[in-house]
């Protein structure tokens, strides 16, 4: 089993602790950037950023749902992680400056894939499947923002 990685990133035209904060709202503003691909969202517990508990279920392909209960946290300055309880993933977004106004959203998330040749197809397809659901997130995150 071996791990996998998608990497998605994005400046937008705002500054960092607005588009963190943003991120962070999972009781407000979250919910409004998520596609077609998630369904069944419920903010469980918290709901702005650190110790926020909040359902969803991610469709990334027409066979595979999954069914995730993520805990917050926000281990340093600008950076939320969402750690799956329900499987190994763990996703993790950095908010950083770059430049006047500027922001550099990276969103990284990393499971452990299956073994044998479901696991190479899994490694080789689903950081791109899962980068094109991490762009239209960004895309509506920099609408939202940059207002």
């Amino acid at each position: 089993m071996a791990q996998v990685e998608a990497t998605t990133e994005r400046v937008v035209a705002a500054d960092p602790e607005k588009v963190f904060d943003t991120l962070a709202d999972y009781s407000g503003t979250r919910a409004t950037l998520l596609p077609e691909h998630f369904s069944e969202y419920e903010v469980r517990e918290g709901g702005d950023g650190e110790g926020t508990l909040v359902h969803w279920k991610l469709q990334a392909t027409s066979k595979r749902v999954r069914d995730c209960l993520l805990e917050v946290t926000e281990p340093t300055d600008g950076e939320l992680v969402e750690k799956d309880r329900n499987s190994s993933m763990v996703t993790t977004w950095r908010v950083t400056p770059a430049g006047e106004g500027k922001s550099r959203v990276v969103v990284t998330t990393t499971w452990t894939g299956a073994g044998g040749i479901g696991g190479f197809f899994e490694k080789t397809f689903a950081p791109k499947g899962l980068g094109r659901i991490y762009d239209a997130i960004l895309a509506k995150l920099a609408a939202e923002v940059e207002k």
